[in-house]
């Protein structure tokens, strides 16, 4: 197998560390063994990774834990035959050193990276869980919308024309370029499979066979996803998380941070916003089938709905706000832009260009959610409903709002008006639950 490295390491220093390897490898460098103790016999050490590509492991010593990941050579949902570069975790490296400048307290801090291992080892967060679950159980994060909004806000806009130079933006273009193996998954997993026949898809049958069907002849949602894909691929506005679901956030009642950047590049600002959103979205609707009682989740469902809908609010708020104090990049130029009447239009064209954005988020929330039902790597949401037709019932429900969400994406001009046609749908009961 070829194990492609971080660029400038050498390919023969990588091997996959499993507990004894990873012990020595920590107990050589001092500043970790400050962090955990100087008995390297007394840590504990227990690999949790349950994503798709990576090793995860949890490292508790007398004096403090901390977090490692490594990058495998392939992606671990499917095994070797689906070889993956080792430099994306230096491209998550570099995209955590650069969130932590923009969005301080919303990351974890990096303790130590190592680009020929392919190896990042990190704060531990503790009591945190990953969102999802605690969604599952109905959860409410009261920090959740303010501080989502920051991170998406301060890592946006601060990396976009707006703020930055012309050639300091392509710097940061440059920086992500490579990082284009992580890109591909996407540009096939959410844009294209989902809509064709691929060995790897998959959804729960026999419910939504028909469904899954009529996505793969529907060519006016084969047109708006291309359009979706190819803005993806074409418009550099922003550095992205590229990953950023309720999977990648872990959480306390009062704190969030922001995890997994390894999918991070230039693209389309719409497509962090509305990744959050989706899966806010799926959340939602999949909430019927984690009731014991009918009606039980209720008031977390209508905290869901405030949430969602804060998400978006606050974000544009605060990225406006920056946008008239701190755009100081070449996109829009001040001295265009004189006097009161300057003003005026120069306000008008930035509420424009929020619009233009919040139809991006639309048809990317929409594109996320598809690819969670319809493709390779499903959310717990759905997956943990352990009754099949209730699951594809809530599934049915979430392919219904993001086929309207990506075809008419122009007709949803609020927030609001989102949420009102999740609520719509809530009840809806496809022809094969009838």
């Amino acid at each position: 197998m070829n194990l492609q490295a971080q660029p400038g390491s050498g390919q023969s220093q990588y091997r996959i560390l499993r507990e004894a390897d990873l012990r020595d490898y920590l107990a050589s460098l001092p500043a970790i063994v400050t962090q955990l103790g100087d008995r390297p016999a007394d840590w504990s050490i227990s690999e949790v990774g349950d994503g798709n590509l990576n090793l995860v492991f949890i490292v508790k010593g007398p004096s403090g834990g901390i977090a490692v990941k490594q990058a495998l050579p392939y992606v671990r949902l499917v095994g070797e035959s689906w070889p993956l570069p080792l430099s994306r975790a230096h491209y998550e490296h570099l995209a955590l050193v650069h969130q932590a400048r923009l969005a301080p307290s919303l990351v974890p801090a990096v303790l130590h990276h190592d680009a020929p291992l392919a190896l990042t080892a990190m704060e531990l967060l503790e009591p945190h869980i990953i969102m999802r679950k605690g969604l599952i159980g109905a959860a409410r994060y009261p920090r959740f919308v303010e501080d989502i909004s920051t991170f998406l806000a301060q890592t946006l806009f601060f990396t976009s024309d707006l703020a930055l130079s012309a050639a300091e933006k392509k710097e940061g273009i440059a920086a992500f370029a490579g990082n284009h193996a992580l890109c591909k998954i996407t540009e096939d997993l959410i844009f294209t499979d989902p809509y064709r026949i691929a060995e790897q898809n998959r959804w729960t049958a026999p419910y939504l066979d028909a469904t899954a069907a009529a996505f793969r002849e529907d060519l006016d949602l084969h047109v708006a996803i291309s359009r979706l894909k190819l803005k993806f691929m074409a418009s550099p506005q922003a550095l992205l998380h590229g990953d950023l679901h309720t999977g990648s956030i872990m959480v306390t009642d009062g704190e969030t941070k922001v995890i997994d950047p390894e999918f991070a590049f230039y693209g389309p600002m719409g497509f962090d916003i509305g990744a959050v959103i989706g899966n806010l979205l799926m959340a939602y609707l999949a909430s019927a089938g984690h009731e014991r009682t009918p009606g039980e989740r209720a008031s977390f469902e209508a905290w869901l709905v405030e949430t969602i809908e804060g998400v978006w609010t606050e974000f544009s708020r605060k990225f406006l706000a920056l946008w008239r104090n701190d755009a100081r990049g070449d996109g829009y130029p001040v001295s265009l832009f004189a006097g009161a009447a300057g003003a005026a239009r120069l306000e008008a064209e930035r509420q424009a260009y929020m619009a233009r954005l919040f139809q991006d988020t639309v048809g990317f929330a929409a594109a996320k959610t598809i690819r969670r039902i319809l493709g390779l790597a499903h959310n717990i949401d759905f997956e943990w409903i352990a009754d099949e037709k209730q699951r594809a019932i809530c599934e049915a429900r979430a392919l219904k709002l993001a086929r309207n969400m990506m075809l008419e994406a122009a007709s949803y001009t609020t927030i609001g008006a989102v949420t009102y046609a999740a609520g719509e749908l809530r009840h809806w009961r496809p022809d094969f639950a009838r």
